[in-house]
């Protein structure tokens, strides 16, 4: 039986919702007690000394020095968007802001890929657009606020999610555990500079909150690193429209574990994404 690229793409990406979704679960229960900026730092640092341990272990070939900048301009990228969500979600308008976010990270290198390699198809355009309808039904909020503060924000950290996406596929086929250990380093650069800046380091974490930064950040940059494994089987429309479905593992795992209300809309999205699924992967 022959390989088939697109399968192996989707598959890598399955893995990185799986992951992501599981990751923000836990730094989202972690950061209602936490400052979320501290927190993500030290997921920075977690996430980065666990991918440097297995890049030794697998004695991985460390990569070329383009790859190397366009993974640092990954990570940074990643680490000021990541920044500019949460000031964004600050303003309490998550019902606007998280899905504007996930969409335009998702449509940006979507579009990128349909330029620089081709068009993939009227099914897998179809499956983009039931991907990212269910993407804005898992994410939104539904407190009725429609108040476009913060939207602006919003809208940088979309572009520099999507930034993030289109640096990675750039960083083409080294290995993908130095690769993500690289731009995390630059991720626990940025954070780690707004945590000084600010003087979010004066409350610092308990035993607890640490221990759930160390989960989180596992878990947050294994997803990372199977995205880029995703970006270098296939497409990378393929790969981001997929891996972008992560909120439903994280809206289940708070039903599951936390009770939270699954209203329909989101049962929607997630029904959606699910038919999205083997439509892209076909």
């Amino acid at each position: 039986m022959g390989h088939n690229p697109q399968s192996a793409a989707v598959f890598f990406a399955i893995g990185s919702i799986f992951a992501w979704g599981a990751s923000d679960f836990v730094g989202g229960y972690a950061t209602r007690r936490a400052n979320a900026f501290l927190y993500t730092a030290v997921t920075h640092l977690c996430g980065m000394v666990s991918m440097v341990l297995i890049a030794a272990l697998t004695r991985a070939e460390f990569p070329t020095t383009p790859q190397v900048w366009w993974s640092l301009l990954a990570g940074a990228t990643g680490g000021v968007s990541l920044a500019l969500f949460y000031k964004a979600l600050s303003s309490g308008n998550m019902g606007l802001i998280a899905p504007v976010s996930a969409v335009l990270g998702a449509g940006i290198p979507t579009l990128f890929s349909i330029t620089t390699e081709g068009f993939p198809g009227y099914g897998h355009v179809f499956g983009f657009l039931l991907a990212g309808a269910g993407v804005w039904l898992i994410s939104r909020s539904e407190d009725g606020v429609s108040r476009p503060q913060g939207l602006g924000l919003a809208v940088l950290a979309g572009i520099g999610f999507a930034s993030f996406y289109i640096c990675i596929r750039q960083a083409g086929d080294g290995a993908a555990v130095w690769t993500a250990t690289i731009s995390r380093a630059a991720s626990l650069f940025i954070t780690s500079a707004i945590v000084l800046a600010l003087g979010y380091f004066r409350n610092p974490l308990d035993r607890r909150s640490i221990g759930l930064a160390f989960c989180s950040g596992f878990l947050d940059v294994t997803g990372t690193a199977v995205f880029i494994r995703a970006s270098q089987a296939g497409r990378l429309d393929e790969a981001v429209v997929v891996s972008s479905l992560y909120p439903a593992v994280t809206v289940l795992l708070a039903r599951l574990i936390l009770r939270e209300h699954f209203t329909r809309w989101k049962l929607i999205g997630m029904l959606a994404a699910l038919a999205a699924v083997p439509i892209i992967a076909g």
